[in-house]
């Protein structure tokens, strides 16, 4: 996957389905990466990337009236078009917590580049563009202590921690028994005031 000199290289915009193929790779090199011990290997390396291009194939063809996808790709000649972050947010997810920014991935060259930040500014203003009064929450492998200082670091706060739901609903591609943290926002204006400050 191309890994951009500079971050002024890089341009955002609404996802679209032509993207669905760019995205899950990206999405499973991220969980490659951060899932182990949480996923099975097995999972991880062999059933994971059809399983993402599926996914986001029929994301992508069918996203639904509440759902929010941005890409950040290369706007650098010769590469242009590389998928190298996405946000995907939900609106009036849950009555409780608000939209769901449901994933986040960034490229690893370009981890701690602000791209990250940025992306989550970007779907805290689509829920306040939605609903002003709404929160954001996401889930997080507990386990994954970078994401979580990451979260904590853009005022989110732990507000629940459950076991972890397997993807697809296959516990077989569970390694043991992770746990999940609810990360929430009561008030998303915080990320959207952010957009180019951290990682």
């Amino acid at each position: 996957m191309p890994e951009p000199a500079s971050t002024a290289e890089l341009s955002y915009r609404s996802a679209r389905p032509d993207d669905a193929a760019a995205i899950a790779a990206l999405h499973c090199d991220s969980w490659q990466r951060h899932y182990r011990g949480a996923y099975t290997d097995h999972f991880l390396d062999d059933q994971a990337p059809d399983f993402l291009l599926e996914l986001w194939t029929d994301r992508m063809s069918r996203p639904g009236p509440r759902a929010r996808t941005v890409v950040a790709e290369l706007a650098k000649p010769g590469d242009r078009g590389a998928v190298v972050g996405l946000v995907r947010t939900v609106v009036r997810d849950n009555e409780t917590w608000g939209a769901l920014l449901d994933n986040l991935h960034v490229t690893y060259g370009l981890k701690g580049s602000g791209v990250g930040t940025r992306l989550m500014a970007m779907s805290a203003q689509a829920v306040l563009d939605d609903d002003p009064a709404s929160g954001l929450y996401l889930w997080v492998f507990e386990q994954n202590a970078a994401a979580r200082a990451f979260y904590e670091a853009r005022g989110g706060r732990c507000v629940e921690r459950l076991p972890a739901g397997a993807p697809g609903g296959d516990a077989a591609a569970l390694s043991g028994e992770p746990y999940g943290l609810r990360i929430a926002w009561r008030d998303p204006s915080v990320l959207s005031r952010t957009r180019t400050a951290g990682a």
